[in-house]
């Protein structure tokens, strides 16, 4: 059998996908939240309640996609890389489950997202030499900077769980927000790089999600290959804020999903902020990430795929 499953355990969400690596192809998905890093920046741990949601989605998955746990591939970034106990916690998901827990730095994850980005490149003919790559997480970001076969990475050390879970007060927020941002600038200012030839990319949950709601999709009917290749600009990023802003609780659940309103705002915010950074009007969107990365990366390694 042709077929290789990973799973992609964030600060936030769990996702799993079954891949045929000598064809290429996404054979099936599965994507939960299960709120990993919740109260952990609080207490540096992942909570009891956490770890039992982790090993509830991973029996869930494998019951739907019909895998082996004990077969798969699986990543976990931010939350795990924080957490005082992750020790702890990957005994308990591998005797409840088989799944072995593996614990990658941001260099890592940015790495295998890049790969998930020029597969889908090429697959949407959207072929780009130089271009930004961002990837907002839970508990991270990424931000990977291509040129021609050349890359630099670098992971800052704030995410969108939580930044909303410590900072409740909005004012709070932006001035963090700010702090973050004098950072990166200051980051992408040592490299001495004109970025007004360099496309602007973003992956992971709250990019995908603006372009959904561009598409008229919703929480319920996401599609994937609408998503791919959508250009993203500040006028839907104004779009998103003003319905989370105008819209009831309930309208928000249906759009957005359940009890995600605070996790998008702040998600939006943060991409808002790399626009800014890298004076940019447009982003090109991609659902492509950290799961379907570790999947290319093991065809790589049977000699299934060229880079």
């Amino acid at each position: 059998m042709s077929i290789v499953t990973t799973i992609d355990l964030g600060s936030n969400s769990f996702r799993v996908l079954v891949y045929n690596y000598k064809k290429h192809i996404a054979l099936k998905e599965y994507n939960e939240i299960v709120g990993t890093a919740d109260d952990l920046i609080n207490t540096g741990l992942i909570s009891n309640e956490a770890v039992q949601r982790v090993i509830g989605a991973i029996n869930k998955s494998s019951n739907k996609l019909d895998y082996n746990p004990r077969n798969s591939i699986c990543v976990t970034t931010a939350a795990m890389r924080m957490a005082k106990n992750s020790d702890e916690v990957f005994e308990k998901v591998f005797t409840s489950t088989g799944v072995k827990l593996n614990i990658i730095d941001g260099e890592e994850e940015a790495r295998l997202t890049l790969l998930a980005i020029k597969h889908a490149l090429k697959r949407e003919k959207l072929q780009s030499e130089n271009f930004v790559l961002l990837d907002i997480g839970g508990g991270s970001v990424e931000l990977t900077i291509h040129s021609k076969d050349e890359h630099v990475v670098k992971s800052f050390d704030f995410g969108i769980v939580t930044l909303t879970q410590k900072f409740q007060n909005e004012s709070k927020l932006i001035s963090e927000l700010n702090r973050q941002t004098k950072n990166i600038l200051s980051y992408l200012d040592g490299l001495d790089i004109e970025f007004r030839d360099f496309e602007f990319i973003a992956t992971a949950g709250t990019p995908t999600t603006i372009a959904a709601v561009k598409h008229g999709q919703n929480f319920l009917d996401y599609n994937k290959d609408i998503v791919n290749g959508t250009k993203i600009n500040l006028s839907d990023i104004y779009t998103c804020l003003s319905l989370l802003k105008n819209k009831s609780d309930l309208e928000l659940s249906k759009i957005f999903g359940p009890n995600s309103k605070d996790f998008i705002k702040v998600g939006i915010l943060i991409y808002k902020s790399f626009f800014e950074i890298l004076n940019k009007t447009e982003s090109t969107v991609f659902d492509d990430g950290l799961k379907e990365g570790v999947a290319i990366n093991f065809a790589l390694e049977k000699g299934q795929l060229s880079q």
